[in-house]
């Protein structure tokens, strides 16, 4: 199974991304969670303690590998270099695991412009390619506010974009925008989450925006899950019995 979760920022989309991987890796599946949100905070999502979180290297920051395997320099322009380097042992060699989930962080490329033919932004697109077509765990993506590491060769190995919203127009504006963009590389199942709702009145307005759309769960607001980071608590384990029943049956559509 491999799914990219995305939507506007502050909608949930890294905690919807965590439950779903550290659920998947208690029912025994092999689960790799894929940071490609500048923002990072998917380890954060599943419960990584902040000393370990300091050890981790995000991808983009890995200068020597991707100059080894890239044959340029980074930061240097006007260069030739491979535009397939080889990333498959990458995920084995660089992730860190927690509670059976292995987390690899993206980071942010800094250069000029976000989707420029640099050897970061290409070793970092090869490694999607091959995460995504290649790698047979289960893969979720927590993905920024779009579908920027993901092309039409690597759309065919998406099972599903996974769309977070909140009951706002920003939320539903930003879901459209993500939703257009995933059916023109070819993606196939566009799925949406409601989360934050405080009730009817929320689900309805859900519901009217975005008619005609597979919604999955209604996921209720938690004060325990707004308050998990700060209390250094992991949202897996905030969840009531209702909202753990509402993940189980995501998982089960998903599979579908």
């Amino acid at each position: 199974m491999k799914i990219a979760v995305s939507g506007k920022g502050g909608v949930g989309k890294s905690t919807v991304a965590s439950v779903l991987a550290l659920m998947k890796a208690e029912q025994g599946n092999r689960v790799l969670a894929l940071d490609a949100d500048p923002d990072a905070n998917l380890a954060s999502s599943l419960g990584i303690p902040h000393s370990e979180q300091r050890k981790i290297v995000s991808i983009s920051r890995q200068i020597d590998l991707i100059e080894e395997r890239t044959g340029a320099k980074v930061g240097q322009y006007g260069q030739v270099f491979k535009l397939n380097p080889e990333v498959s042992d990458v995920a084995n060699r660089f992730a860190y695991t927690h509670r059976g989930v292995s987390l690899l962080i993206l980071g942010a490329v800094k250069s000029g412009g976000g989707g420029c033919a640099c050897p970061e932004n290409t070793f970092v697109r090869a490694l999607v390619n091959d995460l995504i077509l290649f790698k047979g765990d289960t893969l979720i993506m927590d993905m920024e506010a779009g579908i920027e590491h993901l092309g039409r060769a690597t759309s065919q190995g998406v099972d599903a974009m996974l769309i977070v919203v909140e009951p706002g127009q920003r939320a539903i504006d930003c879901a459209f925008t993500v939703e257009r963009m995933s059916r023109q590389i070819g993606i196939k199942r566009v799925l949406f989450i409601a989360n934050k709702v405080t009730g009817e009145d929320d689900c309805g307005f859900v519901r009217e925006s975005l008619p005609n759309r597979e919604i999955l769960a209604f996921l209720p607001y938690s004060g325990d899950l707004k308050h998990s980071d700060r209390d250094g608590v992991c949202p897996y384990d905030c969840l009531d019995g209702e909202t753990r029943d509402q993940y189980l049956n995501i998982t089960k559509r998903l599979e579908l």
